[in-house]
């Protein structure tokens, strides 16, 4: 992804400092990283005892740090069904996973943490014109993986493993640069369009200023679209234990920082050929402990409550962090 948050003068030092020949920064062996992280107990900068924002109720973040690197830009999260394992990408071609530590539903760190090159059919990613990796959706073992500037997408059989090219319509590859896949999600079986995969363009438009998005079913793409709202672009999607496409939206202005907001559109309303929308769960903007929200991932806790669980991509960026936040959605 690159938008307007890429903006300060440094990120232009960091991406040449990570132009050295791919073979010196990581073997394909897995890398063991040390993380940090610093508790967000208050979602509110305004109100720190304010726990309900629109539907949602937070549960609490932290903000994660290393000393390795390479750690960063995250921009895809999957959740094991234990809760506790995750998985996730940056989006300069790296695997990241580890396990959660909790204290109840609320996320007080990780261990275990390591890093993995991944790879495509010409080697790996970060040594090709594959590496803008932004978007990451699994069907069981089987994970998806979506890469913008080239609008294609991987199936890898298990985490590690060589990614597949999946054959694309030319409305997909043809999609404008840096505009292009940005969020994907695999839909579960036994609710509408079971068994599809559902990918959404960050900016890429309809005629009519509406997002452009796209079905895979049954070895078949037919395309929809999704009502825009202002000016915010897709940052990620996952598939809620409700029935629902729950959408991570942002936005960017010098004036005003970063916005986030969160959007629920019923799988029932998404067929091909129509509009979908939604309910907002929630709208935050610099006001709030948000940052540049990439990647979100929903699960149910041990009660059967949904969480949502988003991390935020820093762009490799001093002035930024990698944020983790969870809400619950009472339903």
């Amino acid at each position: 992804m690159r938008n307007s948050l890429r903006w300060i003068a440094v990120s232009g030092l960091l991406l040449a400092a990570d132009a050295v020949p791919a073979q010196q920064k990581h073997p394909f062996a897995s890398m063991p990283v040390a993380i940090e992280a610093r508790d967000i107990p208050a979602f509110s900068r305004k109100d720190p005892s304010q726990r309900r924002f629109g539907k949602l109720e937070y549960i609490g973040g932290v903000v994660l740090s290393s000393k390795e690197k390479h750690f960063g830009g995250i921009s895809g999260l999957h959740i094991l069904p234990d809760g506790r394992r995750f998985i996730a990408h940056s989006d300069r071609g790296n695997w990241f996973r580890g396990n959660f530590t909790f204290d109840g539903d609320r996320i007080t760190g990780i261990q275990h943490a390591e890093m993995t090159p991944m790879r495509g059919p010409r080697g790996r990613l970060s040594a090709s014109r594959w590496f803008d990796t932004e978007a990451l959706t699994a069907d069981g073992e089987t994970l998806y993986v979506g890469i913008e500037r080239e609008n294609q997408l991987l199936r890898y059989s298990r985490f590690g493993e060589i990614g597949i090219p999946i054959p694309v319509p030319a409305e997909i590859s043809d999609l404008p640069n840096n505009q292009g896949i940005e969020a994907l999600a695999f839909v579960p079986r036994n609710m509408p369009l079971g068994g599809s995969l559902i990918a959404i363009a960050e900016r890429a438009l309809e005629p009519n200023g509406n997002i452009r998005a796209f079905i895979l079913s049954g070895g078949k793409w037919s395309n929809f679209t999704i009502k825009r709202i202002g000016e915010f672009d897709v940052s990620d999607a996952a598939i809620s234990p409700s029935g629902h496409l729950v959408l991570v939206e942002r936005y960017f202005r010098f004036y005003s920082g970063v916005h986030l907001r969160i959007r629920a559109i019923p799988l029932a309303g998404i067929k091909p050929d129509t509009l979908a929308d939604g309910e907002i769960l929630l709208e935050a903007d610099n006001g709030f402990e948000i940052d540049n929200m990439e990647a979100l991932a929903i699960t149910t806790n041990a009660a059967g409550r949904i969480v949502l669980t988003l991390l935020s991509d820093n762009n490799f960026n001093f002035l930024q962090r990698t944020i983790l936040l969870r809400f619950y959605w009472p339903q």
